[in-house]
């Protein structure tokens, strides 16, 4: 009796996600121990998918635990990379696991560059495992029937997860064999096995019966919701494996309910209704014959149907000579109850005992991202302040330079070159002076084009993919069905719009270096020569000696002094403040762990403050002091104006030395942009190399999804019949319709024998008759009447449900009239008559009415074997 079920596995086509994944660590965390081990990670994982997934399977616990173990890496890792179409692009192509392909192409497959969907598609093989390794156990033994009701449970609880969650990890319609219709049969198909297997192991411990039939009774509960989802989800019967299924549940559900009748009849004999115990024998008996006559190529019950029809013999004998109790109708009968004892198991990640993290150590991509949004928010912070430090020195150095400060203090004796200035002019001559200036100012046209040239690769790669894409589908329309080339390309547009924009402003500002270089080139000219010529280049004027030494003087020279002090804590505070570092990822960790969501602004903002506040509160304060200072620098310098010598010898001397002593400071200031500008654009080129490569493997990846979709269209049009369906000849339907020599005879029954090819059985093409016992003074019923035109000794058709069942069970709707589950596409041919002995009806069951088409109608007087809601 013992057949059960099991599910086939999905098979997926070879994806290297070392290459990927490396890639993606490589371009992410710098070149050390901790990339090293992440390239390590990615490649164990790929290994892992090969274990799974690259070869056959054995039915066996150790097989499933690998799959198991890949699911949970998969879990896990889900979470660390950033996997979509236009990043990390894994294009996962799994085959559907019940379709067995035609003969003008291969079976149906989907490719998806989606984690969800191979997540989805490694849980659908956990279950039909599980369904294999259950389907193998000695159920003779203890440890056998534990095993299969564990291992059968699970695979319930995985397909109803797939059930509940496919739709929104694809984001897209699935393969028919993980749709929520197919996963979710499959699931009720497993439950209904697991509790058949609680079943016989409570007979094999002789429980008591009346918990015994409370199980068979729940199986066979279980067994016909399964059936009728199978019957009444419209794309199911499109796959031969439900045909081969359907059968199989119709049966258990007979044989269940017989045992629940069997073992409920035992109970009634302990309470002495031995009315009961006939009627509920009786029943069972009906039930096995029916599985007996239509499904013995699918399960034996001889076994079964010997120990009842022994039962029912002793029980009429005892009643007949002893009791006389009154048999009563099926209907009658009070309901057996229920037990429940299995549940389906939730899926709870990891499922593997022995799970371990290949990525331990890799934060998850929240909080990558966090971390990401927060750097930038320290860079924006730091920039500032650094920013308004060095424009305050800037503005200090300007503001000196424009009073000929400190040089003018240097320069009492009016004929001689300011040691300020000589120091100035030395610092310009070692850092390279024009010449260095010249350089930088040559080679940033080419960094720019350089940057300018694969940007503009990149967005053509991009651009003639688009092209392709688009052509394709004007060509192909509603069958061009993936994603198309301009959605998927908006980020990444989005983004080279960016570094366009980075560029263009990068030239703005190099052309603003240029045009101040051309300003202060002269000057800069005459700090680059030899002292001697400095000296003579600068005008000499009459000697101010009476104002050395004085109080002014003196003033001016503390005030300056204090200026340098400012400068010099502007230096430290600006190193502390680059060198200021605090442990974010630590704090995101806890903040996801704690809410499972990240407030990466409310967190950032927060600790942010903690460590600049201070920072901050001190720059202010020395722009502050600068202020003052300078305001009483501007005062003394009014002072010494005054009381300098007045003539235009002094005034011409003052305003060369003002002129260079602006150009060092510009010299300084165009050299730092300048490396800037050229440390900014070797580091741009870097990123706009990432981006290239980034578009290129997507095109690419595009490019071998559109040539695997061609593949397909061109195989799915030369599956297309090429010529057009016609209409039969009017004459020929004068076969299917009756004549004046009399209607065409019923249905055969579904054990129908294939002249020219095997076909499974149908179980569901007739009308149920009824199958309570025969009403008291009932005629017998007779033996079917052969069909009109068949030939003489021809057998009579035994009409019949696929599983009757008595007035008042509960929760089952009516089998439609003429069910044929095999009249979907290639399966619809005519049936062969059985040749079999004469066969009589049912008990009680009237000679059907004939339909002009040949399917049997429903007598009015019959009762349905399933009680209409």
């Amino acid at each position: 009796m013992a057949t059960f079920i099991s599910v086939p596995l999905k098979k997926s086509s070879e994806v290297d996600m070392a290459k990927s994944l490396s890639k993606f660590v490589k371009d992410t965390y710098p070149a050390g121990e901790e990339q090293t081990e992440y390239v390590r990670a990615a490649e164990e994982l790929n290994k892992l998918r090969k274990s799974a997934l690259g070869r056959p399977l054995d039915k066996h616990e150790s097989s499933l635990e690998i799959l198991l173990r890949y699911y949970d890496q998969l879990c896990a890792v889900e979470h660390k990379f950033p996997f979509s179409e236009n990043q990390v692009c894994l294009t996962f192509t799994w085959k559907d696991a019940f379709d067995k392909g035609s003969l003008f192409g291969g079976s149906v497959k989907l490719a998806l560059a989606s984690i969800g969907y191979e997540k989805t598609c490694v849980l659908f093989n956990v279950g039909a495992l599980a369904s294999q390794i259950a389907s193998e156990q000695n159920l003779d033994s203890d440890e056998g029937l534990r095993a299969a009701a564990k291992f059968y449970q699970l695979s319930s609880g995985v397909f109803a997860h797939i059930k509940d969650t496919v739709l929104s990890a694809l984001n897209r319609e699935p393969t028919m064999d993980i749709s929520p219709d197919t996963v979710g049969t499959l699931s009720q198909i497993m439950l209904a096995q697991a509790q058949e297997v609680f079943f016989l192991k409570a007979t094999s411990d002789k429980m008591k019966d009346a918990i015994i039939a409370k199980l068979a009774n729940q199986a066979a509960d279980f067994y016909g919701d399964a059936f009728k989802q199978c019957q009444y989800k419209e794309n199911l019967p499109k796959y031969f494996y439900f045909h081969e299924v359907l059968p199989v549940l119709a049966a258990k559900h007979c044989i269940m309910q017989a045992n629940a009748e069997f073992h409920q009849s035992i109970l009634a004999k302990q309470q002495k209704k031995f009315g009961e115990e006939i009627a509920r024998l009786q029943h069972a008996t009906e039930l096995v014959k029916t599985v007996a006559s239509r499904y013995d190529e699918y399960v034996n019950v001889k076994d079964l149907s010997d120990k009842i029809s022994r039962a029912l013999t002793a029980a009429k004998k005892d009643n007949d000579f002893i009791y006389h109790d009154r048999v009563p109708e099926v209907k009658d009968l009070d309901h057996i109850g229920k037990a429940a004892l299995v549940k389906a198991t939730a899926v709870q990640v990891p499922m593997s005992q022995k799970f371990t993290d290949l990525f331990e150590k890799m934060v998850p991509l929240a909080v990558q991202q966090a971390m990401s949004m927060y750097n930038q928010r320290k860079s924006e912070i730091v920039n500032c302040l650094i920013g308004t430090m060095r424009e305050s020195t800037n503005l200090c150095n300007g503001v000196l330079a424009s009073l000929n400060l400190p040089a003018a203090l240097e320069d009492l004796s009016g004929d001689s070159v300011p040691q300020s200035i000589l120091e100035k002019s030395r610092a310009i001559i070692q850092q390279g002076g024009l010449q260095s200036i010249e350089q930088l100012i040559k080679d940033l046209p080419e960094l720019m084009q350089r940057n300018r040239d694969i940007l503009d690769e990149s967005l053509k790669m991009l651009d003639e993919e688009e092209s392709t894409d688009n052509e394709l589908r004007a060509k192909f329309n509603q069958r061009w069905s993936r994603t198309p080339s301009g959605d998927l390309y908006k980020s990444l547009r989005t983004e080279g719009g960016s570094y366009r924009n980075f560029l263009d402003k990068a030239a703005s500002a190099d052309q603003v270096v240029k045009e101040r270089y051309s300003t202060h080139c002269e000057m800069i000219a005459l700090l680059c020569k030899p002292e001697a010529e400095l000296t003579a280049a600068i005008p000499s004027a009459n000697p101010a000696k009476t104002l050395q030494g004085s109080e002014v003087v003196n003033v001016l020279r503390s005030q300056l002094a204090q200026l340098e002090e400012v400068k010099k804590e502007r230096e430290q505070l600006e190193n502390d403040i680059k060198s200021a570092q605090f442990d974010m990822t630590s704090k995101f960790l806890t903040a996801l762990a704690q809410d499972g969501a990240l407030n990466e602004e409310a967190i950032s903002v927060t600790e942010l403050d903690n460590i600049y506040g201070g920072y901050t509160q001190k720059v202010q304060q020395g722009l502050k002091t600068q202020e003052e200072i300078l305001g009483n620098v501007q005062t003394s310098h009014q002072e010494f104006s005054t009381l300098k010598q007045s003539n235009s010898e002094a005034n011409d001397r003052e305003e060369v030395m003002k002129k260079l002593a602006s150009a060092h400071d510009s010299y300084v200031e165009i050299s730092n942009n300048l490396r800037e500008g050229t440390k900014f654009y070797n580091e741009f080129t870097e990123i706009l190399l990432k981006f290239q490569n980034k578009c290129s493997d997507l095109v690419f990846a595009r490019k071998t999804e559109r040539d695997e979709l061609l593949k397909d269209l061109q195989q799915s049009i030369a599956r297309e019949p090429s010529a057009p369906s016609f209409t039969a000849p009017a004459y020929q339907s004068n076969l299917n319709t009756p004549t004046p020599a009399g209607p065409v005879g019923p249905t055969p029954t579904p054990r129908t024998v294939f002249a020219a090819s095997s076909a499974p059985t149908n179980p569901m093409s007739s009308a149920p008759p009824q199958t309570g016992p025969t009403a008291p003074g009932a005629p017998p019923a007779a033996p079917s009447a052969a069909p009109p035109g068949a030939p003489p000794g021809a057998p009579s058709q035994a009409q019949g449900p696929p599983y009757p069942s008595y007035q008042g069970y509960p929760g089952y709707y009516q089998v439609p009239m003429g069910y044929n589950p095999y009249s979907y596409g290639q399966y619809n041919m005519p049936y062969v008559p059985y040749q079999t002995p004469a066969q009589p009806g049912y008990p009680g069951a009237p000679q059907p009415q004939q339909h002009p088409y040949g399917y049997p109608q429903q007598p009015p007087q019959q009762q349905p074997y399933y009680p209409q809601q």
